[in-house]
């Protein structure tokens, strides 16, 4: 394999979406993998399961339709990234296991942390930003922040499945809470920050959620775990770098 071939994957709500291309945009090759997600417990969510073997799916096809069109085996590339749905709320541990169900961007149910969040911040905070529903999770007092390590989306998780790096570019971090630049907005962290301390939790703001990563900056490679988790076969490699995840807003324009 000796062409230049980048590679995106992006879980929309409806498909899992990968596309190879080369250093001019050309497509060289596309997989599709269908999904649905489904109501649980009044929560619109996808499995652990429902996201890794989507993956798996539209890889797969990927490197079908590669195969066909190129004469050779997808084994590498020159980069990679993620998009996915922007939103919503995927809370981890320290080994980057989920603890609870992920929530997605049709979940609606923070109306009063968001309006409340809203008031302080002075800043309009979304229902579906991450940081209602953290704020709705620490009011109920979820089990499951007992061993919270991170809060993160879609996108930001499968990046950590693939590099070990819980990291998300910056119009991503934009729906997780407000930023500054390239960091999280300051101010609000402290009001934020004391909201947390008030309601029994130790967690600060900057370290809860994942970091902010500028684009075009190497945001982590793909790991031996990773590469198994896109290509069961073995045949796809380990070792291609990647830029930061981003949600589906800025990259469904693009392909729009």
């Amino acid at each position: 394999m000796n062409r230049e071939v980048f590679i995106g994957i992006e879980l929309g709500s409806t498909r899992i979406k990968s596309v190879a291309v080369d250093f001019c945009g050309n497509v060289l090759a596309k997989g599709v993998s269908e999904w649905e997600n489904r109501l649980t417990d009044g929560e619109w969510t996808y499995t652990e399961s429902d996201i890794k073997q989507g993956i798996a799916r539209s890889f797969a096809a990927l490197k079908r339709d590669y195969a066909h069109n190129c004469g050779e085996k997808l084994v590498s590339a020159s980069a990679m990234g993620i998009s996915a749905m922007m939103h919503g709320y995927l809370a981890v541990d320290e080994h980057g296991k989920m603890l609870s169900k992920f929530l997605t961007w049709r979940n609606t149910v923070t109306g009063s942390e968001a309006e409340e969040l809203t008031r302080l911040f002075r800043f309009n905070v979304p229902e579906r930003w991450s940081v209602a529903h953290l704020y709705r999770m620490i009011k109920k007092r979820a089990k499951h922040l007992d061993n919270l390590y991170k809060v993160t989306t879609l996108a930001g998780w499968v990046h950590y499945l693939l590099t070990g790096k819980h990291v998300v570019g910056v119009c991503e971090a934009s729906g997780i809470f407000p930023v500054d630049g390239f960091t999280y907005d300051a101010e609000k962290a402290r009001i934020f920050d004391d909201l947390i301390i008030r309601s029994g939790y130790s967690f600060k703001t900057t370290e809860i959620f994942p970091r902010i990563s500028e684009a075009g900056v190497f945001a982590g490679t793909l790991t031996e775990e990773g590469a198994e988790l896109l290509d069961p076969t073995g045949e796809f490699k380990a070792g291609v770098p990647l830029c930061a995840p981003e949600g589906d807003a800025a990259t469904g324009m693009v392909a729009a």
